[in-house]
């Protein structure tokens, strides 16, 4: 696991960046942490560097929000699970059919089932300690080489 302090919003953005620019399709970024952690920051900025202008609206009511090129490099889908009263809801949502081909930011993944499992899952626990936020990364197996943490 690899601890990235996150002291401002450029710190965030500068992982946000990093992060994207490994990003291929089937890869899942799970973001856990409280609420009002920056989760939906940090999606937002993945997006941003991945080329999306514009407003991000949160996924918290929608549940599933979608960017396709050219707005971005790859197809995103950027889900919030927080009201999912069970993983079994994700069929009824169709998330494999909008999965297909996409990068998947998860927010409250937990709530989904977990997406731990995954060999392109990339975890991040988002968490405040001593007034700081601090991102707890757990890489998959298919994150191991791409540069990011060695």
């Amino acid at each position: 696991m690899i601890r990235i302090d996150l002291p401002d919003l450029a710190a965030t953005t500068a992982l946000a960046e990093m992060i994207a620019g490994a990003l291929v399709p089937g890869d899942v970024v799970a973001l856990h942490g409280d609420l009002g952690v920056g989760k939906t920051t940090l999606a937002r900025a993945v997006l941003a560097a991945l080329g999306h202008h514009g407003e991000v609206p949160s996924p918290s009511f929608a549940i599933i929000e979608l960017y396709e090129p050219p707005a971005v490099r790859l197809p995103v889908v950027h889900a919030d699970f927080y009201r999912l009263n069970r993983p079994a809801d994700l069929a009824e949502i169709g998330l494999d059919d909008y999965r297909a081909g996409a990068v998947l930011l998860a927010e409250w993944p937990d709530h989904a089932g977990g997406f731990a499992h995954e060999p392109g899952c990339l975890t991040l626990r988002i968490e405040i300690r001593d007034n700081a936020r601090r991102a707890i990364v757990d890489p998959g197996p298919l994150w191991h080489n791409r540069g990011l943490w060695t």
